[in-house]
């Protein structure tokens, strides 16, 4: 690939006062890589799948306005109508003080043909904010965009500012917890100015070669791979012109980014922009899905929640433990409704159903004992009596009968019925359509609507059919569909392609099965030893570790914090502790902590938990750490080889007691008499701490002080012991 010509001056002026009269524009590219939500995505818009019970462009545009953007040209190809007709239809439609335009074309087959479109329309008079519609986000722009204005005064050559946000991948699946692959960055850390970018990283065993000119050309480099692309770019105009004049560049990162990058000519630059507190992702692929839905939930994404956007008679109420139900519900006394969960409107839920850690949308009928687990379900659904769905996504319409059973991992389509007692098997996906008969490709835009070349004509047919007339009889249309489905049943099971089934695991809304996590353990402890024995310094081909610059006083708080969603995903999902063990053993490789800090780290959490649980009294709240520790009491001893790490646990006890809840203070010497009793904390690690504290100072005594008198307990059974022996 050349280097890219200089772009034309289709110029904006740099004069603040001409700045302030430009409305704030965005470019929202609609169709982002909606290969990967195939067979949905064959007969729906990704933009407009629901994201917990609300369309996916809900989210961006409602944070688009509230970060002040004014206008927004919404760029579709594949269901254009669909889009525009959700639009037109929807509360963004005539705003006043926000405006939504639809650019409609059937001929771009990436981001760069959406963009040059967009620039031949000269819609676009100044900067402005580049950003797909499966992106959802609660950041200020103000920060960023003062950043990339600034610097564009004293720079004309700074056209583009890009979002990051910290985010260590799993060193065993070397995905991030939206199940994108690994990311190397290079960034000067003085002027944040992005220098290298290599996405899919996986191959590099934690290493990577870089253009030796890059450190003679730049006196500082920090090198990280724990950057997550937020996919919200900050552009000037100029960024238009160039995917103008440079046609080769199809994708964003892979071409446009990368190109001016290795530009040594015309001297364009990228620049960084780390968001820390706010919350920014993009819906990639199914786990991804999984993850920012359980984030909408959790309310980390604040003011983007159910309880807070709704969609007109659509109201939901924020219950106690994370559960959010529709005031219009049918519910039997005997189904149980657990946390972090949400029921949509006008659904109906039968007896001793149990429904956890799932969404369910609008007007579905569920019936009687059905278990619905990890699993998104969307409207208008019907499961009868006795089904069971673990960590699965269903579709609009879709029939399960009596007894049928989801696998992990399942995807079922619009209106695919699944017959009596059948059991679809992991990670399937199923449809009315036949699956194409050429392999999906990964463009960055979804850009045929059901292609004729791809798909089965017959089911193309009944497709239509069933979309134009909801009152078809099941009769009907097992004329036109034929059944992989069991007793009336009807659709398709499409087969993974030769190649691809470590994607599906890898991507899947289901967590990674404890026994491919167990398998890969192994291997990966094993790069990453051989990793830690190489030198930092650059190599003679400007082969490079990733950074280990950073503070270690971060590490250990963001440690603690992936440790503490980790233990609380294991809590809510009912997950093995064998399983919980190894993802932390993949976060301590990764952060290159010790036994005692995922001690410490497992104990602040299990208090915590202790905490949040429903009490009203001191006794309640230590009731709640007795359960806590009888639960987990394996997982904390898994990181307690030895007296040094149980003492280290006591002294993060008092920590946590002093700083983040303080609450459980008066409980110290209760809690930890529940730890000895336990054989969690032996006398021994008691004993070694309290004689650390003998020439302290007295604030540094007080839990010594408090529980004296459990200490002179312990001595006195010592010393009966010794009697005895004696």
């Amino acid at each position: 690939m050349g280097a890219p010509k200089k772009a034309p001056a289709r110029a904006v002026s740099d004069d603040p006062e001409d700045l302030a009269s430009v409305p704030l524009q965005a470019v929202l590219l609609a169709d982002s890589f909606a290969t990967r939500f195939r067979p949905i995505t064959l007969e729906r818009p990704k933009v407009l799948l629901p994201l917990v019970n609300l369309p996916m462009i809900e989210y961006t545009l409602a944070w688009l306005e509230s970060a002040g953007v004014e206008e927004v040209f919404l760029f579709c190809c594949a269901h254009a109508k669909q889009v525009i007709s959700y639009l037109e239809n929807s509360q963004w439609y005539a705003q006043p003080k926000f405006k939504v335009t639809t650019i409609e074309s059937h001929n771009s087959v990436s981001a760069g043909d959406a963009l040059r479109l967009i620039y031949e329309r000269n819609v676009i008079h100044g900067d402005f904010v580049l950003i797909s519609g499966d992106t959802l986000s609660n950041m200020s722009l103000m920060r960023a965009l003062q950043e990339h204005k600034e610097r564009k005064k004293k720079d004309s050559n700074a056209v583009m500012t890009m979002v990051i946000q910290r985010s260590k991948p799993s060193p065993i699946t070397q995905q991030s917890r939206l199940g994108t692959d690994g990311l190397f960055m290079a960034i000067d850390p003085t002027t944040k100015q992005l220098l290298y970018y290599e996405e899919n990283t996986n191959h590099l065993k934690g290493t990577l070669s870089i253009d030796k000119m890059l450190l003679v050309d730049n006196s500082s480099i920090t090198l990280r791979n724990d950057i997550q692309d937020c996919y919200i770019d900050i552009c000037s105009p100029e960024v238009l012109s160039l995917f103008t004049d440079n046609f080769d560049y199809q994708h964003l990162r892979r071409h446009f980014v990368k190109g001016l990058l290795v530009d040594d000519i015309m001297g364009y630059k990228i620049f960084t922009h780390e968001i820390h507190s706010s919350y920014a992702a993009r819906v990639d692929n199914y786990r991804g899905y999984d993850t920012i839905s359980k984030d909408i939930i959790q309310r980390w994404t604040y003011p983007l929640v159910p309880d807070v956007l709704s969609l007109g008679n659509s109201a939901t109420n924020l219950e106690r433990q994370g559960m959010y139900r529709a005031f219009e519900i049918g519910q039997s006394r005997s189904a149980q409704i657990g946390p972090h969960t949400v029921i949509g409107t006008n659904t109906t839920i039968g007896s001793n159903t149990k429904i956890t850690n799932s969404v369910v949308g609008k007007n579905c009928a569920i019936g009687s004992n059905v278990l619905i687990e990890g699993s998104y379900v969307w409207d208008n659904v019907t499961i009868e009596d006795g089904c069971e769905l673990r960590h699965a996504i269903v579709c609009d319409g879709v029939i399960m009968k009596s007894g049928s059973v989801l696998k992990p991992g399942v995807v079922l389509s619009f209106k695919v019925v699944i017959g009596q007692n059948f059991v679809v098997p992991p990670y399937s996906k199923v449809s009315l359509l036949k699956q194409p008969t050429k392999q999906d490709s990964d463009e960055e835009l979804e850009y045929a609507d059901n292609d004729s070349d791809t798909l089965d004509p017959a089911a193309t047919r009944t497709m239509d059919k069933l979309n134009g007339d909801s009152s078809l009889e099941f009769s009907e249309m097992q004329d036109h569909v034929s059944s992989e489905l069991g007793y009336g049943g009807a659709g398709y099971i499409w087969s993974i392609c030769e190649g691809s089934h470590e994607e599906e695991w890898r991507h899947s809304v289901a967590p990674i099965p404890p026994e491919k996590v167990a398998e890969i353990t192994q291997v990966i402890e094993d790069d990453l030893e051989l990793v830690s024995q190489d030198s930092n310094a650059p190599a003679s081909s400007g082969e490079l570790k990733p950074d280990t610059q950073i503070n270690a006083e971060d590490d250990a708080v963001y440690f603690e914090k992936e440790v503490e969603a980790t233990f609380l995903r294991a809590v809510n999902e009912n997950v093995e502790v064998d399983h919980v063990i190894l993802e932390v053993n993949s976060l301590r490789l990764s952060y290159n902590m010790q036994a005692a800090d995922c001690a410490g780290a497992i104990f602040h959490s299990m208090m915590k938990l202790a905490l949040d649980a429903t009490h009203s009294s001191q006794n309640e709240l230590l009731r709640n750490v007795h359960e806590t520790v009888n639960t987990w009491q394996k997982l904390l001893k898994s990181y307690l080889p030895g007296k040094d790490e149980e003492i280290e646990v006591i002294l993060k006890f008092e920590e946590i007691c002093l700083e983040s809840v303080r609450e459980l203070s008066p409980l110290f010497t209760q809690i930890l008499h529940l730890l000895y009793e336990k054989d969690i904390i032996t006398e021994e690690a008691i004993e070694d701490w309290e004689s650390e504290k003998k020439d302290a100072d007295e604030a540094d005594r007080v839990f010594v002080k408090q529980a004296e008198i459990f200490l002179k307990w312990l001595r006195e059974a010592e010393e009966d012991d010794e009697e005895d022996d004696e």
